[in-house]
């Protein structure tokens, strides 16, 4: 098959970036044509064989003053332009979509349908839906100003994120935000995506709560790399790995890590929060890990702290954790409950609460047969390969679909 892959960063940025490279290199070596499309940047790895691309453009450091700004940032007549010659060069078969909003825009959904209607082809439309961005104009659920998590654009209506100012605290920015989901919402834009992915459950649910996403959408969970081989000989410490970000939980961490001085801790990581994780006493700063490395420092350790305060969606660090046979103590917030069994593979704790975060790593510190049960139990854990994942992405782009081009 040929299967256009559409992100509007083409280089690495986040989890997003990360899984269209390693999906568009298993779909490649299954024997499938793969070419992307997204905007220009020197660090840009993928392409399409057109050369066509949208100029380079950060949505949260735009200039708003210039007149063009906020309607280029709902709807880019370029992104549509820029896509035709990949789509007349490449005759993609599926069109898989992930972050598109604010920089290339809805409009290139209809760029895709104009395009399968006048050459007679029917291009399914798969989007990875990598957090709310269709129900929630922040895309995170959560307030920038106050930090709390909030559900109200859901319930009351996009506008709630105007009076909130909760796309980078800027109201005019809120508004942008707010007027392109009211602007698709009623034009029933994403009626034209044929299956939205969720890797969660928890986001199925919000997505579901827009009665045009509610029919289209399938929990698949993330795949994660099985790199673990023999069980690794434990040491005695706790880790935590990911960004040193305030949303992340790293403030409750520290104080939980402060009030157990008795108790080795491990961060690997980088972000704001270094200056204070290198503070503590009972703290070792390995800084940031990757690949091997990463894997080595996680499967040595005795458990993992997952205290994300945002609702994250499926998150890698869990199931990374949980495959190299390494427990998590996790918030009971967003997607993580479907990958962590309590009980079974570690615990939860209410995100945001660093007493009972505390209460938790004590017990589980000092219960060493609870422990050893617990690692024996996350052993025995297995998430999709990125083999088996691209398998039923295939099938996805070959369901047959009630045609929608029009």
């Amino acid at each position: 098959m040929k299967i256009l892959i559409v992100n509007k960063f083409l280089h690495p940025n986040g989890g997003s970036e990360t899984y269209i490279f390693k999906v568009g290199e298993q779909l490649q070596q299954m024997g499938h044509e793969v070419q992307y499309f997204g905007m220009e940047h020197e660090g840009r790895l993928v392409g399409n064989q057109a050369g066509s691309y949208t100029a380079d453009m950060d949505f949260h450091t735009g200039k708003l003053r210039k007149l063009i700004y906020p309607l280029t940032v709902i709807y880019s007549a370029s992104a549509r332009r820029k896509l035709r010659p990949v789509l007349d060069q490449f005759q993609p078969d599926a069109v898989h979509l992930n972050n598109f909003n604010f920089q290339l825009t809805p409009s290139i959904l209809y760029e895709i349908k104009k395009y399968a209607k006048a050459s007679g082809r029917t291009i399914k439309i798969i989007y990875t839906a990598h957090d709310s961005q269709l129900v929630c104009p922040n895309h995170l659920m959560q307030n920038p100003i106050t930090g709390e998590r909030c559900s109200q654009c859901l319930e009351s209506g996009s506008l709630c994120c105007v009076r909130n100012k909760c796309i980078h605290g800027s109201r005019a920015k809120s508004l942008i935000g707010a007027v392109e989901a009211i602007l698709y919402k009623r034009l029933r834009t994403y009626d034209k995506i044929d299956t939205i992915i969720c890797p969660s459950n928890f986001l199925k649910k919000k997505l579901d709560t827009d009665p045009v996403l509610r029919n289209k959408t399938m929990v698949m969970p993330n795949f994660v790399d099985q790199q673990q081989q023999e069980p690794t000989v434990k040491e005695d410490y706790v880790l935590y790995f990911g960004r040193y970000s305030a949303e992340k939980g790293i403030t409750t961490l520290l104080k939980a890590c402060a009030a157990l001085p008795d108790i080795p801790f491990c961060f690997a990581g980088s972000g704001a929060y270094a200056e204070a994780i290198a503070s503590g006493s009972n703290i070792k700063n390995m800084g940031f890990l990757s690949g091997k490395e990463l894997f080595i420092a996680i499967a040595a350790a005795r458990f993992s702290i997952f205290p994300s305060e945002c609702y994250e969606n499926c998150p890698f660090t869990v199931m990374e954790s949980l495959i190299c046979g390494t427990p998590v103590i996790g918030s009971a917030l967003g997607g993580t409950p479907e990958l962590l069994e309590e009980g079974v593979t570690g615990e939860l704790f209410a995100g945001g609460n660093d007493k009972e975060l505390a209460e938790k790593i004590s017990a589980l510190w000092a219960d060493r047969e609870r422990l050893e049960r617990y690692t024996e139990n996350c052993r025995s854990v297995e998430f999709d390969t990125v083999q088996e994942y691209c398998q039923k992405l295939i099938l996805l782009y070959q369901t047959d679909n009630e045609d929608k081009n029009n």
